[in-house]
């Protein structure tokens, strides 16, 4: 369904007053985002990239830019009413379920911005991307943004998944599985991804057809998980083929293909806090889903989270319920909104989800999930910061949190001596069934 064609009623109904959309293109990136300012307080998109402060060196920790910055607004339970029109329903629901929770309102600074071989790539695509027969798939196009005017939510989802994040490079990381009193047992991961789709270190003929990434993850903490690797391809046409998966277990020293790492199957050693496609907010293949474009709106998301990033203890920046709200920095910004709907025929813990993609990246920031009764279940934060060596935006912590147990989940937490984005050599070779039982002994 065309944005046009939504009726205004139904979305003030659903979602409160969206954006309007601007009547010229000129008044649009490359993106395909707004690139005056608003009265609400949202900037003007520049595309200048931050500059790199004196003495950093690539993969280290990322010292804050905004560090003398103070709260604009604080947002409490007893005010988010107030502010509602800004605040999605999962925001909403967490300020009733935590009176102490509260959201930090900082400055607006409009920071995402990609290379420029990436924003060519997206120009170039005009009229070659299409979405294939089912709309599982991306077709016509091997890098850039497929659909910088996306024309309904499948595309606009695509887009989310197709954005540019990085080249081959490794970081690590702890997965912390909070109970209800605020107590965890860190998870220490490894990562190492290889991007296909996209890549600039890659001319488009070099690039792997038909995969968007390849992604090997290892466990190397605490020692009862330890040594356990899962290898995973990407693929951009999921109805050409469906991802591929191995798992290697260090206890039967045998590698297994494993299909099961996909859509509401378990995460790895989450303790059931989310699913596998729940990992960046959204992941895989959107055969089971209606997505809706409903519009865009302006909310308080998580962005340039450079404090929660830079390498504090695991104890301060974890409260029962939630992250420490000193630790969190929410600023305005435009997003795309996409509902999503189960289709029938299919099954998934979710009955539902709405995504809030930022405008200038297409970085899925936020997410409400809801049960098959319609009631508001989980909800999911994506806390980034803006790699200016880079550039691009660049998830830190991600955040699931189950309300309806009092339990969350937080990945990517770093501490001062984890890899953030560490450039690496690694080649396909590395990313292959038979590579894994190396990967695990390591």
């Amino acid at each position: 369904m065309k944005l046009t064609r939504i009726s205004t009623a139904l979305i003030a109904a659903t979602f409160g007053a969206m954006t309007a959309f601007p009547a010229q293109a000129e008044e649009l990136n490359t993106m395909g985002a707004d690139v005056g300012a608003n009265a609400a307080g949202i900037p003007a998109w520049t595309g200048e990239v931050l500059k790199a402060p004196a003495g950093f060196k690539p993969g280290i920790l990322y010292p804050d830019p905004f560090a003398a910055e103070k709260p604009t607004l604080v947002i409490t339970a007893g005010n988010a009413e107030e502010h509602k029109a800004n605040l999605t329903a999962g925001q909403l629901a967490t300020f009733k379920k935590y009176p102490g929770y509260r959201i930090n309102v900082y400055p607006t600074h409009r920071t995402g911005v990609y290379p420029k071989g990436y924003y060519d790539e997206t120009k170039a695509n005009a009229g070659k991307a299409k979405l294939s027969e089912s709309g599982n798939g991306v077709l016509g196009v091997n890098g850039g943004l497929p659909f910088p005017r996306p024309a309904n939510g499948n595309e606009a989802i695509w887009n989310a998944l197709t954005r540019y994040r990085g080249e081959t490079y490794e970081t690590d990381n702890v997965q912390l599985a909070v109970t209800r009193g605020g107590e965890y047992t860190p998870v220490r991961f490894q990562y190492q991804l290889d991007f296909q789709f996209g890549s600039l270190n890659k001319k488009p003929a070099e690039r792997t057809d038909n995969l968007l990434f390849y992604f090997l993850q290892r466990i190397v903490a605490p020692a009862r998980l330890a040594g356990s690797v899962l290898l995973v391809h990407e693929p951009l046409d999921q109805t050409k083929v469906f991802r591929s998966a191995w798992t290697y277990n260090p206890g039967q020293r045998r590698v297994r293909q494993a299909p099961n790492v996909a859509y509401d199957n378990p995460g790895t050693a989450a303790d059931g806090l989310r699913t596998n496609d729940d990992f960046n907010i959204y992941n895989g293949a959107t055969d089971r889903y209606d997505f809706e474009l409903v519009g865009k709106k302006d909310i308080y998301i998580p962005y340039n989270s450079y404090k929660l990033s830079s390498g504090v203890k695991l104890e301060d920046i974890v409260r029962p319920g939630h992250l420490n709200p000193e630790f969190t920095r929410y600023e305005l910004h435009r997003v795309w909104v996409v509902d999503s709907k189960l289709k029938k025929g299919t099954s998934h813990l979710y009955a539902r989800r709405t995504f809030y993609l930022d405008e200038d990246t297409w970085t899925p920031v936020l997410v409400d999930k809801y049960d098959g009764r319609g009631e508001l279940f989980r909800t999911g934060e994506y806390h980034s910061i803006q790699l200016w060596d880079v550039p691009m935006t660049f998830g830190t912590v991600e955040v699931h949190s189950d309300l309806q147990s009092g339990r969350f989940l937080a990945l990517g937490v770093r501490t001062g001596d984890d890899k953030m984005y560490a450039p690496s050599k690694l080649t396909q070779a590395d990313f292959t069934p038979a590579s894994l039982r190396e990967s695990g002994v390591r």
